[in-house]
């Protein structure tokens, strides 16, 4: 569903905020992306979902190039950021609606879709109101239901669980086992260690703009915890 080919982006008068990383997320994958602060995964994400160029590599989503397709690639894709901004002047069932809009989503699936989420995240009967009133929290629920409207093939989040109550967050872990239960992946960030180990199949380390260490979760922690990988690569770096 997505595969990062040899990515490298360099800004200017700065060494590589990425270089020759690759990984692949297949269909049904949740694939953790880990790193510290300035590891890269957010120039990585960026240049995934289109809005960054790169110097060098490939990007494939769902088989198409970001690069040559852009269009092809963002119909069957979502992205929230870290802090996504939302519209405030509009009221939320106004916001979904435009995102509806974006994707050319039917009246009635529309309907239902919004329903259900917005029932689920447990705001919907704050649809009426402005979004410059929802809380936090609320925002990054209605920006979940609008990323997921069109019923995206592979949904990308940046650090998605920072801000969440515990609520929520248990919430935010059953929607992603359920969406990818349907055949649809996950490639997200996090700094949430317990949080990846227990719910991601696949996860990633990256430092310094470079993979570290990457494969089947249950595998890379049989020994120890991903907290003691961590840790490890950030301290001597690749880890066997």
């Amino acid at each position: 569903m997505l595969e990062i080919k040899n990515l490298t982006k360099t800004y200017q008068g700065a060494k590589a905020a990425v270089s020759d990383l690759s990984l692949t997320v297949h269909e049904g994958d949740i694939y953790g992306f880990i790193g510290h602060n300035g590891a890269g995964k957010t120039t990585t994400i960026k240049a995934v979902v289109g809005i960054h160029g790169f110097d060098r590599g490939e990007i494939l989503v769902d088989g198409k190039n970001i690069s040559r397709e852009p269009l092809a690639c963002k119909r069957v894709m979502a992205y929230i950021p870290d802090n996504p901004d939302l519209y405030e002047y509009l009221t939320g069932i106004q916001y979904l609606n435009f995102m509806a809009d974006v994707f050319e989503i039917s009246g009635k699936d529309r309907e239902d879709r919004i329903e259900k989420e917005a029932n689920d995240f447990g705001i919907y009967q704050a649809l009426g109101d402005l979004v410059s009133t929802y809380s936090h929290g609320m925002k990054q629920k209605l920006a979940l239901i609008g990323a997921l409207i069109h019923e995206p093939k592979l949904l990308i989040l940046d650090e998605p669980f920072v801000g969440l109550d515990p609520e929520a967050s248990l919430l935010l872990r059953q929607k992603m086992h359920e969406i990818c239960g349907k055949g649809s992946s996950i490639f997200f960030s996090t700094h949430v260690l317990e949080v990846a180990e227990k719910l991601c199949n696949r996860i990633g380390i990256i430092s310094e703009g470079k993979m570290m260490i990457e494969g089947d979760t249950k595998e890379l922690t049989k020994q120890r915890s991903l907290e003691d990988i961590f840790m490890e690569v950030a301290r001597h770096g690749k880890t066997d």
